[in-house]
C-alpha cells in the first residue's frame, strides 16, 4: 500500500481499511501516555499549529466506557467537535477508542506504548469499516507527523527529552 514518513514518523497504509504511524519518543512510556490522557497536556500538542486549528476544550473520561470531546475552531460559531468512547485503557501500554463523530465510517484507533531504555516506541493503527471510509477520513494521517513534533517537543519541557545524548532511531534501541 502507501507509505510516507519524516525523519522520526512513518505513516503506512497497512491495508485498504487500515492506516499505522509509528514514531520512537525519547521519553518513558508513562510521561508519554500521560501527554495521551490527560487533557491539560494533550491540549498543548494535538492540534496542528500550521492548520491555524485551536483545541477550544477537551473533555476525556480515560476508562473503558468513559468518553472524550474535543472542539475545535477559533470561534463557537465555527467549531466542530470529534467525540467517542474509550474501549480499552491499560496505563502506559494501550489506549482504544472509536471515532463517533463520523457516524458508522469512523474508525477504530488503537495506540500502544512500548518502553525500551527509557525510549517508547508510539504505534498508532486506526482501522475503518470500509476503502471508501479511509479514502474518505485518511487525510488527517498527514497532520500525524506535525502533532507528533509537537508532542516532542511538549516531552521535552516535561524534562522526558533526552539532551546531548547520541540519537539513533534503531528500534529497540541497542
Amino acid at each position: 500500500m502507501g507509505e510516507r514518513s519524516d525523519s522520526r514518523t512513518s505513516v503506512e497504509r497497512k491495508s485498504e481499511r487500515e492506516i499505522v504511524v509509528t514514531r520512537i519518543f525519547d521519553a518513558p512510556a508513562r510521561i508519554v501516555f500521560e501527554a495521551w490522557t490527560k487533557p491539560a497536556l494533550f491540549m498543548q500538542w494535538w492540534a496542528p499549529k500550521s492548520m491555524g486549528m485551536v483545541l477550544r476544550s477537551c473533555e476525556m473520561d480515560v476508562r473503558p466506557g468513559g468518553g472524550y470531546r474535543l472542539e475545535f475552531g477559533s470561534s463557537a460559531a465555527d467549531s466542530m467537535a470529534f467525540f467517542g468512547r474509550y474501549l480499552e485503557v491499560t496505563p502506559n501500554k494501550r489506549l482504544v477508542w472509536t471515532n463517533d463523530e463520523g457516524g458508522e465510517d469512523g474508525p477504530i484507533t488503537t495506540v500502544t506504548f512500548e518502553e525500551t531504555d527509557g525510549r517508547t516506541l508510539l504505534t498508532l493503527h486506526e482501522l475503518y469499516p470500509s476503502k471508501q471510509a479511509l479514502d474518505a477520513g485518511g487525510g488527517a494521517a498527514e497532520a500525524t507527523a506535525e502533532q507528533f513534533e509537537q508532542l516532542d517537543a511538549l516531552l521535552a519541557t516535561l524534562g522526558a527529552g533526552v539532551t546531548g545524548a547520541a540519537r539513533s532511531d534503531a528500534w529497540p534501541p541497542a
